[in-house]
C-alpha cells in the first residue's frame, strides 16, 4: 500500500472515530441535557390557617378594652379585636410565604422540565446545561 493510500485510510479512520465519539457523547447527553428557557424568581403569598387572626383578635380586643368607658370602651374593644384579627392574619401570611427560583429547561429530547431551587442558580437563559443528580444541580455544557 502506498504512503498516500495509508494516509487517506488513516484520515478516514480518524474521522470515523471522531464522528462516532461525538455521536456517543450526544447520545449519553440526550436524556440529561437541554437549553435553559427561563430563570425566574418566584414569591408565593402565604396561606392563613386562621390562627393568626384569632390570636390577633384576642390581643387587639384586650388592648382595645383598656381605652374609654361605657359605650366607648365597647367600641374600642370591638375595633381593637377587628384590627388585631386583620394584623394577625397578615403576619401569619407573611410568615408562610414561599420564595424560590424556577428554571425551565427544554430538553434535547423535546420535552420541557421545570426545576425549583432555594438559591439563585448560576445558569442563564439560552445556556446549554446537563442535569446532575436528577436536576438537583445543573452544569454548563459546551454548545
Amino acid at each position: 500500500m502506498s504512503k498516500i493510500m495509508r494516509a487517506v485510510a488513516a484520515i478516514a479512520t480518524a474521522g470515523m472515530i471522531a464522528f462516532s465519539g461525538a455521536a456517543a457523547a450526544q447520545a449519553k447527553c440526550n436524556n440529561d441535557c437541554g437549553r435553559v428557557e427561563s430563570v425566574k424568581f418566584v414569591e408565593e403569598k402565604g396561606k392563613s390557617s386562621g390562627l393568626g387572626a384569632v390570636a390577633g383578635g384576642v390581643v387587639g380586643g384586650v388592648i382595645g378594652h383598656q381605652f374609654g368607658s361605657g359605650r366607648g370602651n365597647t367600641v374600642a374593644t370591638v375595633a381593637g379585636a377587628a384590627g388585631g384579627a386583620y394584623a394577625g392574619n397578615q403576619v401569619e401570611k407573611n410568615k408562610n410565604k414561599k420564595a424560590y427560583w424556577s428554571v425551565t429547561i427544554k430538553m434535547d429530547s423535546g420535552n420541557v422540565r421545570t426545576f425549583t431551587y432555594s438559591n439563585e442558580p448560576s445558569v442563564h437563559e439560552g445556556e446549554r446545561v446537563k442535569l446532575l443528580d436528577g436536576g438537583k444541580r445543573l452544569a454548563l455544557v459546551a454548545s
